[in-house]
């Protein structure tokens, strides 16, 4: 009885290491972890698939998405956005529920410009299908000269945009202010480059010069770190999850201080001091880092 009693602890020992281990996920190449959403003529493959370029023409934009879904985690990707004059083009990096539900989604959206002008990255967050929550910040330096960093950490407590491990945005579970948070919904990672004229640059006025097209991005180092189980329970029972650690509860005092840096310097718009869209101040807004 007490080997039977043995086999099947370390049976159920073995499984739970099995959970856990496939809990997390770090893809090494775009065939492996990822797959043409749109456009497949659109997007080449590059350096045995570990890069890729996406391209823009007057007939179509393109878009890719990972396989899998995950809860909680972080994503990250490096990106050399669309060089030269660019206005009207957008690149976007983000992670969505894609539900009939209401959806939850985390937008990186990189907008173009005209030759010699910064380029702005403006983030977003939809939670229980509600967004609304925009922030634009110029970056500081040419995103089109070289590979950067952009990542997203996301975990019970809040979620960090990234741009060269530099926060450009926190934005934190305050659900206890009746507030949305994404807490249930496993997210998918999604990448686009398409044309938005009508908003993208100057809120529309600068128009896409078609005779600079074709427009190229390029994408290398896909990286996710993230629970694919099918659900919360399943997530936090992992306790190896090292986005649950202690150390990101809470930006530390060199991020911090990097934060600032940005929000005084880069940061051009914010929604939470739009008062023409909201004379009150929406309660996230009152949370501070």
């Amino acid at each position: 009885m007490s080997s039977k009693l043995s086999l099947l602890t370390l049976f159920l020992v073995t499984l739970e290491l099995q959970l856990l281990t496939s809990s997390i996920a770090k893809p090494a190449t775009f065939v492996q972890d990822f797959r043409v959403t749109w456009s497949e003529s659109h997007i080449k493959q590059l350096d045995n698939g570990t890069a890729i370029q996406l391209l823009l023409d007057q007939n179509s934009g393109c878009g890719f998405a990972s396989k899998y879904k995950y809860l909680f985690g972080r994503v990250s990707m490096k990106i050399k956005l669309v060089p030269g004059d660019s206005a009207g083009t957008v690149t976007a990096f983000y992670m969505s529920s894609e539900t009939n539900e209401p959806r939850d989604e985390l937008d990186f959206e990189f907008l173009g410009n005209r030759t010699g002008q910064p380029y702005t990255v403006q983030t977003n967050v939809f939670a229980s299908g509600k967004g609304e929550r925009e922030q634009r910040v110029n970056l500081w330096f040419d995103p089109s000269r070289e590979f950067h960093d952009y990542s997203i950490l996301w975990n019970k407590r809040h979620i960090i945009f990234s741009v060269d491990d530099i926060p450009i945005r926190v934005y934190k579970n305050n659900v206890a202010r009746g507030v949305p948070y994404p807490l249930s919904q496993p997210m998918g990672i999604y990448s686009t480059l398409w044309e938005a004229d009508n908003w993208a640059t100057r809120g529309g006025l600068e128009k896409i010069d078609w005779t600079k097209a074709p427009f190229y991005a390029y994408y290398r180092d896909f990286d996710i770190e993230g629970c694919t189980a099918a659900g919360p329970a399943e997530c936090g029972r992992a306790s190896n999850n090292w986005w649950d650690g202690p150390t990101y509860q809470q930006l530390d005092p060199v991020q911090a201080r990097k934060y600032r840096w940005v929000r005084v310097n880069h940061m051009v718009y914010d929604y939470c001091t739009d008062r023409s869209r909201f004379p009150v101040p929406p309660p996230e807004c009152l949370a501070g880092i």
